[in-house]
């Protein structure tokens, strides 16, 4: 197996496992008729704390997880793959962030479903790529564009007025991903320096006479009388 295949199998573990639960709650809740949408988040009511963990996992029908499905499988190896170092932090922090968004700012109803997840890590992936100046995360953030930029829409309230669809989710998500895309500018995979690059700084290290080495003075003006 080549390291390419072996990196590719390590990034999409724990994108596949979530998804596989996902995919066994929908399948317990058809197969037994029950509803666990309880388990979803309900803003500013106790009841819906556990959602911000559990929200995700739960979805109203299977048209509504298969939607989900690609998205969140794409958009959820493409960080374990391209920052490694990086990725369970950043998925992690979109996970809980966007269900606290929820709690406090969503509209009094159960939201559940990994929707506000996608929006998360598509807007981590597009962000960061732009920020770091890197020429394979920058195409990577063209493709998000390309595939997914439909999603803006979806975190515009009332644009889909007559859907269930949470809009707080999204745009949670959203932000969260703006947040994580910033705070780890400075981390994982940067730009590449070319050597001219190199060179100049190394030019600007060695010469002891720049301006900006030379040490300035301050006197009073009385010292001058």
């Amino acid at each position: 197996m080549t390291h390419e295949k072996r990196r590719l199998i390590g990034a999409s573990t724990i994108p596949v496992i979530l998804l596989i639960i996902m995919w066994v709650i929908r399948f317990v809740e058809s197969t037994f008729g029950i509803n666990l949408a309880y388990l979803g988040v309900h803003p500013l009511h106790a009841n819906g704390l556990p959602g911000i963990i559990l929200a995700p996992f739960v979805h109203a029908s299977y048209k509504h997880i298969a939607a989900n499905t690609v998205p969140f499988l794409v958009l959820g190896v493409a960080p374990f793959y391209f920052y490694r170092d990086l990725a369970l932090k950043v998925l992690a922090f979109i996970w809980i962030m966007t269900g606290i968004f929820v709690w406090f700012g969503g509209r009094d109803a159960w939201h559940i479903g990994a929707s506000g997840i996608i929006y998360g890590m598509a807007s981590f992936l597009f962000f960061s790529g732009l920020i770091r100046k890197n020429n394979g995360l920058a195409a990577l953030a063209l493709v998000i564009v390309f595939l997914y930029g439909g999603l803006i829409w979806g975190a515009i309230p009332g644009f889909f007025p007559k859907q269930h669809i949470s809009w707080e989710s999204h745009l949670g998500g959203l932000f969260s991903g703006i947040v994580m895309a910033f705070y780890y500018r400075k981390s994982g995979p940067q730009r590449k320096k070319y050597s001219w690059e190199l060179e100049e700084e190394e030019d600007d290290d060695d010469d002891d006479d720049a301006y900006w080495k030379k040490p300035t003075f301050t006197w009073d003006k009385d010292d001058d009388d």
